[in-house]
């Protein structure tokens, strides 16, 4: 069983310096998301999520969908335990995997090994865990022996076939995308999107941030809407 429950949920993060940006800070709030106003000592203060409260349940497929900026990535950090509220409450039930920058945790003077192993233990796994996950990420990225040498040889659709492996390589009650499927070549996508596809099918909560509402169509059940960090509308598809 797994479950997501955000109550009043608000995140909130200072910008020190801006005192002069009054005009500037108004077009950022229009044109870009998030709430912007001052506090004591003239802090300029952004409001990336404004109480939102939601609940996911077992069986759903949640899109995001907003303008840049609309609260889609804040809010899927703050269900990964990444961000932490200002305000509000978060529960989480459930194991969760997730999808954002790929190459994040990649240390690129280590070998293709050696960072299955790192980059697998930062998502949850064990080191045990870490290595047995490694002939099927072999088997995925065809990358060969090539894995055995330092990343910072890779060419970039090579960092690709890698990162996307390890991402996706161990199995969640909850799985948290941030649209990440546009690099690599046509072969490789096409691999990718079924092996996304099986992913998705066998998780409790899937949750994607995309602006293709091709990929919202596809994959998801329900839509929330985003507009400057509130929720709008909560839709079943």
């Amino acid at each position: 069983m797994a479950r997501i429950e955000l109550r009043n949920a608000t995140v909130e993060y200072p910008i020190y310096n801006a005192g002069s940006m009054s005009l500037r800070n108004k077009l950022v709030s229009v044109g870009t998301g998030g709430t912007i106003s001052r506090n004591v000592g003239n802090i300029v203060t952004v409001t990336a999520l404004d109480k939102v409260s939601v609940v996911l349940k077992d069986g759903d497929r949640v899109g995001l969908i907003g303008h840049n900026g609309a609260g889609k990535s804040t809010l899927l950090r703050t269900m990964a335990g990444i961000y932490s509220p200002s305000s509000g409450h978060v529960f989480v039930e459930g194991r969760i995997s997730t999808i954002f920058q790929l190459d994040a945790g990649l240390d690129r003077e280590l070998s293709g090994y050696e960072n299955i192993v790192r980059m697998a233990m930062f998502l949850g796994a064990s080191r045990a865990e870490a290595r047995r996950l490694i002939p099927e990420i072999e088997d995925f990225t065809e990358l060969g022996n090539f894995l055995a040498v330092p990343v910072h040889t890779y060419s970039a659709g090579m960092l690709t076939r890698l990162t996307f492996g390890i991402a996706t390589a161990m199995q969640p009650n909850i799985l948290l995308i941030d649209e990440v499927l546009g690099a690599g070549d046509m072969d490789f996508q096409n691999k990718a999107r079924l092996r996304l596809q099986t992913l998705i099918e066998s998780s409790s909560i899937f949750v994607l941030a995309s602006h293709s509402s091709e990929m919202i169509n596809l994959y998801c059940n329900r839509t929330l809407f985003f507009e400057h960090g509130r929720l709008l509308r909560d839709e079943r598809n």
